[in-house]
């Protein structure tokens, strides 16, 4: 990628410090009880769903071990993208995105109108995915996205679909628990993606660049969805910025562990009991990095709002309700092109 192009430059404000603060205290948790094949003892669930919910309070996002996850799996998606990314650039556009079709390869990617430096492959979970044309509320018309079968490496399309089967399975698992954290049933969540969910993967390459200090891999932001299941490399560079006092802290890579993130969609559906927390990506001088996040997105008709249960005369719904497909369509839109006016957000539906 070259020198720094003015596109890639972060504002002042925004930009990375080169001190980092390692964080401390930042929960990892430990998924057996949920992983196992043998029955669990209830007080061992009662512990896990107690440490996700003050994870989820007061962090917005934590590791897991123990996750169930199969290690080949993951090792053989981390080497597919690798290698797919190592391809020259003719190559890789041959499976390119565009907007009509918004999964393939992609090097433009913008996040708060700054260009990101990075280059990507995204996947649906679900091919076809099904999708409203427009963000048009009094328009009907639905279409489809479907997904690219790069050529190289051998059975790409193999391995993804396979590690999203896993990573799929363990986001309905924590699902499940933030679900019980909440003191909601369990299976609360699950008619929202139980059928044409609209979830996908990303491959995400960083390359080396030339001056970390003015570019971001991925500018600060938080995640739309419900949650994000993110595998990093050992290189780094995940940061969260913390709740307490609103410091940027570098996530230290666990060998094995998956970041788990809570979205916009559990900060309404919980109304601000969980809140969403903002991340960005950070890039290296000397190494390239690799990350693999995986975005659980409920199915395109669902209603977004605050849950009946977790609402009350003194504790009244503070978020209009907003159909997920529009939203979702109106973000994705602001990905391919940088815009004049900020990004849609789940703070435009707040109640005053």
């Amino acid at each position: 990628m070259g020198e720094v192009d003015p596109a890639f430059i972060q504002d002042l404000e925004h930009r990375p410090k080169l001190s980092i603060i390692q964080a401390e205290g930042i929960p990892i948790i430990d998924l057996s009880p949920i992983s196992n094949h043998t029955v669990s003892d209830p007080s061992s669930i009662e512990n896990l769903v107690k440490q996700i919910g003050s994870a989820c309070k007061e962090w917005g996002f934590f590791q897991v071990t123990n996750h169930g996850v199969p290690l080949t799996l993951r090792q053989n998606i981390e080497k597919a993208s690798r290698l797919f990314f190592a391809q020259n650039l003719e190559e890789k556009r041959k499976v390119s995105r565009d907007e009509s079709s918004p999964n393939g390869y992609y090097d433009t990617e913008h996040t708060k109108n700054i260009r990101d430096w990075k280059e990507v492959f995204d996947f649906q979970a679900k091919d076809p995915t099904f999708i409203p044309v427009t963000f048009d509320e009094h328009d009907d018309r639905v279409t489809h996205w479907t997904n690219h079968s790069p050529q190289y490496p051998p059975n790409f399309r193999d391995i993804i679909e396979e590690y999203v089967q896993e990573v799929e399975k363990l986001s309905f698992k924590l699902l499940e628990i933030i679900a019980l954290s909440l003191g909601l049933e369990a299976k609360r969540f699950e008619e929202f993606f139980i059928k044409d969910q609209t979830s996908f993967i990303r491959l995400n390459h960083y390359p080396p660049c030339p001056s970390p200090h003015l570019a971001l891999g991925v500018g600060r932001h938080k995640d739309i969805g419900a949650l994000t299941i993110l595998a990093q490399d050992d290189v780094g560079g995940f940061e969260v910025k913390r709740k307490a006092d609103q410091e940027w802290i570098r996530v230290k890579p666990t060998p094995g562990a998956y970041i788990i993130n809570v979205g916009d969609l559990i900060q309404v559906w919980s109304n601000d009991l969980y809140e969403s927390v903002e991340h960005r990506a950070m890039v290296n001088f000397e190494k390239e990095r690799f990350s693999i996040p995986f975005f659980l997105f409920p199915a395109h008709y669902t209603e977004v709002k605050p849950l009946e249960e977790l609402t009350n005369d003194q504790n009244p719904a503070k978020y209009r309700p907003y159909n997920w497909g529009k939203f979702f369509v109106r973000r994705k839109g602001s990905n391919f092109k940088k815009l004049n006016v900020e990004n849609i957000q789940i703070y435009h539906y707040k109640i005053a």
